[in-house]
């Protein structure tokens, strides 16, 4: 499973997405929006968005901490 995680790293919601994919042992990739214009324009081009957090996970892109949303792509009870 490919988790991509495009944040930044005084997003609190970035944080708060992290901490949640760790609590339930969810590997993911931790990209950092702000050290590299080209990854903004990645994840402008996945998700149409420039906030963060953006969640991919295998090409399904939610956009923000939506724990729900998350649960559901994810299949956690």
């Amino acid at each position: 499973m490919g988790v991509k995680v495009y944040s930044t790293p005084t997003c609190p919601y970035c944080r708060m997405a992290k901490d949640f994919l760790k609590h339930n042992k969810i590997p993911f990739e931790d990209i950092d929006v702000s050290v590299d214009k080209k990854l903004v324009n990645e994840m402008f081009k996945r998700s149409g968005q420039l906030g963060v957090p953006v969640i991919d996970i295998n090409g399904k892109v939610i956009v923000g901490f939506d724990k729900e949303a998350l649960r559901k792509e994810l299949k956690i009870k």
